[in-house]
Order: C-alpha cells, then structure tokens, then sequence
C-alpha cells in the first residue's frame, strides 16, 4: 500500500502549474520565485505572460513561456496611469488566456494542469480558470496590511478619506484635501490620510472598480500565497483569515527560498560590489527608488546635494530615463563627480540583494516597495523612507511607526532634510536603535524559515495542497 501511495504522489508530482505575473517588476520577481520553489520540489512550470514587458525565457530553461496577446496600443504601453493599464490588460487578455489555456488542455503530450496561480492584480484569471474548471490560487506580491486596507476601501470611501491625492504624485490628481492628509485613519492604525494605498489616475472610479474587482474575485479563488511571514504580520494574517475562505499561505520571503536568477529587465552593474570592498563597515547609504517611480531635475540635484553633504559614502542607483527630461545623469551640477571621487559610487542598476547583503552596506534610502522592503528586513539594513506611490506609503509608515526600524522623509526632498536624515540614520544613536530592532526581525525570519519555521510549514502545506486537485 505504501508503495502504491508513494507511486502515486510520484505521479502527482509531475503536474504542471501555470503561474500568470502581473508585467511589472516588482510583480514579476516574486512570481518567478515562486516558480523557482515549485519546480525545485517537483512541478512543471508554464510561464503565461504579456507581449507587454515580456520576461526573457533564457534566464529560465528549466520553464515554458507561453506569450499571450495583451492588445495595448503604443500609447497605453506608454502610458504613466499604471491604474488604467492594469484595468485594460484584465479586459483585453480574457481571450488570449482562455484560448492559451484551453490548448494547454487539449494537448495530451504535455502533462495535466494541476492549478493556475496569479497575481491578484489580474482577477480576470478567476473567471477563465472556472470556465475551464481549473482551480485558481493567488499570488500576493504586496504586504499583507496593504490588501487588508484595500478590502477596507468601501469603509474608507464612506468615511470620506477617500479620494485623496498624496502631493509627492506626478500623475493627474484624483483629488486634493491638502487639510486631511495628516489626520489619522482610526480604522488602520498607525496610517494617516496620505498612507492610505491609492494609485493616481485620470479616473478614481477605475481604482475604485479595479480594487473591488481584485478583492471579489481574491475571495473566489482556492488559496491565497503570500510574500511574507508570519512574525512580520501576524495581525493582518488573522483579520484576513477571517475575511477569507480559502487557505492562507504565507510562505514568504520568497527571495530567500528560491534558487538565484535573474527576472531583471536592467543590466545589473557588479562593479558596485567590487567599490563596495573598498569601503569601512557599516559606513555606505545605498540609495535605489525601484524600477517605476521618476523624479524632476530639482529634486535630483537636492538629492545629489544631500549625499554630497551628508559626508557619508554613497552607492547610488540611478536608472536611465527616471530622471524627467534626461537620459541618465546629464543633470548633475558641475564638478559633481569629481567631488565624490572615491565617496560616491553610482550605478544605472545594482544586484540588491547582493549589496544590502554585504557588510559595508549600513543603510537603505528605500522607495518601500515590498520587495525592497523585504531584502532589507532579510539582511539587517534599517532604512531611509521615502515612498512615491501605491503600498509604498503604507509600507513606510509600518517600517517607521510600526516595526521602527527606519527613519521617515516626510517634508519632501531638500539637501537640507536629505542631510539630515542620512545622519540620523547612519551615524547617530537613534540609527543603532535602528538596526537592532531590524536584526531582531532578520532573526525572526531566519527562524521561521526553518524547519518547524512558520513559512517552512505552510511551503510544505502549500505543496501538500496543491497536490490535492
């Protein structure tokens, strides 16, 4: 009988899952990493993906790229209102998708599907999945707090908070109530008005509409993973499993389970690492605002200015075009360069991981992406917050209000404030605070990524799972 059953799971085993990324960095990785964990305890993995920011299947032999078409015109591939890209991407991808996937079923070479797993962002998947009697587990890329907000979204909307508009967008306003963005949000403490997650778009009732979509059919699919862990969000993992039937898996961080590779759309620079070699421990701010957000040419040179002035060494991640009207650092004042020599390093794009891991690294000026956010909490490095849009907002107000263990930009960007903070961060008492409450959460997360670990149990129970379709 045991034989029988080991056979039989053998044979389970082989299965293949058909993983959807939402075409944005941030997105994309951790679905990637997802797909590395599958695949390294047996499963197939089919890569459905957009013509639209296309993944290079190079970087991943050992998976199937399926492309689908996505039907963006040259100006919504362009365009900055990510909100009404996402919308339109979940409209114009409902027939690619069941016509990919019901060939995927009709052909008797390839192994059975076991299950789809999406990002959220792409809801539309649900409705595929059960026209073709597939199961659908969610992908979460974001933190668990942020999607507990955005199902409050209707609260929110009654209570007046909602519209707002953070002032740091560059997008067209939804609305502006300069007056109300300091006030507190009772319902999701510590948040203020202007932390609440929202994406600035042309029209607010495409958010509105896109996020009661996403958490609709959230509550539909057969299990929700999650890129996080169980010590970080323990609260936000139990009001969600009170909102929602099916299984939670918070197996996360993803990036510290998964086999390294690349999904990276840039060119990572190593020479960073080597110029990281060079410098004291401890003593170098990395600086990196992730792969979307933009800043104008003033903000760039008080930007440049307040490293300069800070008298602390600096890497500096700056991606071409994410300087408005520039193609890369044309915009630096005069004599710039020469007066970092040695101080300053800067780079189009930088192995992250790799350079929070190093022990020269004693700071991360952060844009709070979840990502981002992670890797700095895995490897020990407190962070300078200064968020754009989206989560990021919320994300910053729980690394420094609630898991305190970073420092908050909140008054824009002037040398004078960059300066300041860089100092509170790196070389004051209040920086040593810091870094020790953020080593005590990297402890937490080593251990529950370990055996009997919180996230080593709900892997092992995710696999489990998905083996029972």
């Amino acid at each position: 009988m045991e034989k029988l059953e080991e056979t039989h799971m053998q044979q389970k085993r082989g299965r293949r899952l058909v993983l959807i990324p939402l075409p944005f960095q941030g997105h994309i990785n951790p679905m990637f990493q997802l797909a590395n964990i599958l695949h390294s305890r047996g499963f197939s993995i089919t890569i459905i993906h957009t013509h639209f920011n296309s993944p290079n299947p190079s970087n991943y032999p050992h998976f199937t790229f399926e492309p689908i078409a996505d039907g963006l015109s040259g100006s919504e591939a362009e365009t900055t209102d990510l909100v009404a890209l996402v919308a339109t991407l979940n409209i114009n991808c409902v027939t690619p998708l069941r016509d990919c996937l019901a060939r995927l079923l009709s052909n008797n070479s390839e192994e059975p599907i076991s299950c789809i797993i999406s990002d959220a962002g792409f809801h539309f998947t649900q409705s595929v999945a059960d026209s073709l009697k597939l199961p659908r587990m969610v992908l979460r890329t974001g933190c668990v707090l942020t999607f507990v907000a955005f199902a409050a979204y209707p609260l929110l909307l009654q209570k007046g908070y909602l519209p707002i508009q953070v002032a740091h967008y560059h997008l067209p306003c939804i609305n502006f109530q300069d007056s109300r963005l300091e006030e507190p949000v009772p319902e999701l403490a510590p948040l203020k008005v202007k932390d609440i997650p929202v994406s600035n778009t042309r029209d607010p009732e495409i958010l509105y509409q896109l996020v009661a979509s996403v958490i609709k059919e959230t509550k539909s699919c057969s299990g929700l993973i999650w890129n996080s862990f169980e010590d970080l969000e323990e609260s936000a993992l139990t009001t969600i499993r009170k909102q929602y039937p099916a299984p939670i898996f918070p197996i996360g961080p993803l990036h510290k389970c998964s086999p390294a590779s690349t999904s990276s759309w840039l060119i990572e620079d190593q020479t960073c690492l080597a110029w990281l070699d060079t410098q004291a421990p401890r003593s170098v701010i990395y600086v990196s605002f992730g792969s979307i957000a933009s800043m104008d040419e003033t903000e760039f040179v008080e930007t440049a200015w307040g490293l300069v002035n800070s008298m602390q060494p600096f890497l500096w991640v700056v991606r071409p075009g994410s300087i408005r009207g520039s193609k890369w650092i044309e915009q630096l004042p005069d004599g710039f360069l020469e007066k970092i020599k040695g101080r300053g390093h800067i780079v189009k794009w930088a192995p992250q991981q790799e350079v929070l891991a190093h022990p020269a690294v004693g700071g991360f000026w952060s844009h709070c992406g979840w990502n981002s956010t992670l890797e700095s909490i895995c490897e020990g490095v407190p962070m300078l917050c200064r968020p754009w849009f989206g989560d990021q907002m919320m994300n910053a107000r729980y690394i420094c209000d609630d898991w305190r263990v970073g420092v908050q930009m909140e008054n824009g960007l002037k040398r004078g404030e960059i300066e300041r903070a860089i100092r509170r961060l790196m070389v004051e008492r209040e920086g040593e605070e810091l870094r020790e409450r953020i080593i005590t959460l990297e402890e937490k997360m080593e251990i529950c990524l370990k055996k009997g670990g919180s996230s080593y149990e709900c892997l092992g129970n995710l696999v489990s799972y998905i083996l029972s379709f």
